[in-house]
Parts: structure tokens; sequence; C-alpha cells
């Protein structure tokens, strides 16, 4: 084999591998896709394996597009939607934020500060926006569904609010439309993370519509195909497709049998009097619900009864302005990062929260988290 024969072979036949395999491994899938479809702005999270979770590249990317769009004489609306088929958007990237939070990198402010600034941009949005979210949704994906006009739901929907078991609080404008759910829903689940599915999710009040899940594409297809459509119009067809999902119709709402309940129960005027409430009561719903509030940060309890009962009377920027001086309070405690530990790095689901029970959470504390951050507070 003379020289020349093997360099002639390398550049022939090696190489051509070599840079394949390159292209292979440098090829990474964009984490969201933005695109026109017809006069639809299109919104796709694309981080399937991780079921979507939001990060601070993928804020960066929604948010100019979404003002962007606002503005465009050639867009009529705007629909988010996901891939994957599991998760719509499964919450934030809590373990970055972690990771940034003990270390004091600036991601822990920035990425609640753009976070809740998408959120207002979503519930300001002068153009329909239609959120489609078949799959699992909860803390961070819900504020990228909750505050816009049209929130579809499947019988793959799975929505929840789960922070106080992390050491957090239902943020992302949680403060704002959960007090605004009918009686005392909202603040129950807001403090138990109890979690909704399917047809439940629009019975709740938290989502516009229910479309059965093969029925989606179709309904993608519809919308996207409407020349110049008004929110009538968007109005209209979603209203079909849900006339045509009977699934699950003929079943009550879970929590019909207890709003009743859960109105006497949690409309006591401090956590400490709903777990009174609660322990009085005896039934099994009551013990069911005092469990899960025991094993929940009593700081984040403490927080999220106050931020509710603040937030039912607020803006919705006015809601975000607080939740962001909230975020950055439990930035500086400790139970959020236990809370990470024990839940989603450990996995022991035993945290070791600091107070250790709502008594002693003190007000002066609680009060110190409802307060302005200065120039570091969130203008919207």
């Amino acid at each position: 084999l003379t020289l020349s024969s093997l360099i002639s072979f390398l550049r022939t036949r090696i190489l051509p591998i070599v840079s394949i395999l390159r292209q292979m491994s440098t090829h990474v899938e964009p984490e969201v896709l933005l695109e026109k479809v017809g006069r639809a702005g299109v919104i796709t999270m694309n981080r399937p394996k991780v079921l979507n979770a939001l990060n601070l590249t993928m804020i960066r990317q929604i948010y100019p597009q979404l003002k962007k769009w606002e503005t465009d004489n050639d867009t009529d609306f705007v629909i988010i939607k996901a891939a994957g088929g599991k998760a719509f958007c499964a919450g934030g990237d809590i373990r970055a934020v972690t990771e940034a939070g003990k270390v004091g990198d600036p991601l822990a402010q920035d990425f609640f500060r753009e976070e809740y600034i998408l959120n207002n941009a979503i519930g300001t949005c002068r153009k329909p926006y239609i959120a489609l979210i078949d799959g699992i949704t909860m803390g961070g994906g819900v504020g990228l569904s909750v505050h816009g006009r049209f929130r579809v739901a499947t019988e793959k929907t799975l929505f929840a609010m789960p922070e106080t078991a992390i050491g957090l609080f239902p943020d992302v404008g949680g403060g704002y439309f959960l007090p605004r759910l009918r009686g005392r829903l909202g603040l129950f689940l807001a403090l138990t993370g109890f979690r909704l599915k399917g047809r439940d999710v629009q019975r709740a009040g938290v989502a516009t519509h229910f479309v059965e899940s093969k029925k989606i594409p179709d309904l993608e297809k519809e919308l996207v195909d409407l020349k110049s459509p008004s929110a009538e119009d968007v109005t209209r067809v979603l209203d079909t497709y849900q006339n045509k999902s009977s699934l699950d119709s003929d079943k009550p709402f879970v929590l019909d049998k207890h709003m009743s309940d859960i109105d006497r129960l949690f409309s006591a005027s401090s956590v400490e009097g709903i777990m009174q409430n609660l322990k009085a009561d005896g039934s099994e719903f009551a013990k069911k619900q005092a469990e899960t509030l025991s094993k929940m940060s009593p700081t984040s309890l403490k927080i999220t009864y106050k931020q509710l009962q603040a937030g039912a009377s607020m803006s919705l920027q006015d809601v975000l302005v607080m939740e962001y001086r909230l975020s950055q309070a439990c930035m500086r405690g400790c139970d959020f990062y236990e809370g990470v530990r024990a839940v989603l790095v450990d996995k022991d689901q035993n945290p070791k929260w600091n107070p250790s029970t709502v008594e002693e959470v003190s007000d002066e504390s609680l009060e110190h988290c409802f307060s302005s951050l200065g120039e570091r507070d969130l203008t919207l």
C-alpha cells in the first residue's frame, strides 16, 4: 500500500464518515420552535426528554417573538403547544435555578424576572392566544398557558401547582388566577398541590375548553386555516371541537362532593386555622389534606396563603411584582434548596424544613418576604 493510495483512501472513505459523525454530534435540536403557519404564530416547546421544562433560553426566544407577532398585521393569533406527546411543560428548569441560587449566580434573579415578564405579555396579548395543554402542565407551564385567552385541555392534561412541596409558592401569576377560581378551590389547590386531570382541568376553571387528544391535530389545522379570524371565530371552532368530545363527560368533577368541605375548611383566617379545621373535622378527606399539608414547607404555606389573599384584589401586573419579591425571598432562604434536594435530587422525599412548623414562622419574617426590593423590584 503506497502512501498516496493510503491518503486517497483516508480522503475518500474515512474523512466523510468523520465529518458525518461530527455533524451528528453537533446537531442540537432547538429548544423551542417558532414558526408562522398561515396567519398563526406557532410556538412549540421542544425539550420532550425533560418534559419541556422551561429554561431562560426558551423564555428569551418566546418573548420577543410573541411581542413581534402581537404587532404584525400578517399574524392574527398565537398557538402554543409542545412536542413529545407527554407534557405541555412540567415547570421551570428548577434545578438550574437552584444551582445558580446557591452560588449567587444572577440566573436566580434573571430567570424569575424574565419568566414573569413573559407571563405578563401573555396576559396582556392583544391577539387571541391559544394554549394546547395536552399533557403535564405544572408550574412554569401554567404560566405559559393560564393567562392566555384560550386554554385547551385534553384527557392527557395533568395540572398542578406543587410548589409548596419544594419550598416555593405557586408563582407565575398563581396569586392572580387561583383566588379567582370558585370558592376556596384555588387556595386548596395552592396549598395542597392537588392534581387535576383531563376534563376536571376545565371544570375547575383552569382550562377554557376540553378536546380529546386525538382531535387536537385537526383542531390545530382548522385554526390555522382560518382567514383573518376574530376571537369569536376562534371560540366557535373551539366550541365545535369541545361539543364533539364526549370522553368522560358523564363523570362528575373529581372534587364535586368535597367543594362545600373545601369552602368550609379552607375559609379560616390563617394556615394554622385551616390545619385546626382539618384536624377537628375528622372526615377521611380532611385527614388526607391535613397529612398533605404536614409535609409541605411551613414557610411556603404561609407565603402562599398571604399571596392569594392579597392577589385576589390585585391586577396581574401587581401580583407579578409581588411574586418576584417572594421568589427572591425564597432564593435567600433555605427551604427551597432543601425541597429541591429532597424531591428532585436525592428523591428521599424527606425534607428538613426550617422552621419546621407553621407556628414558628414569624409574622416579621413573612412581612420581610413581601417587602420591596427597591431598584431591584420587577418593572412591567
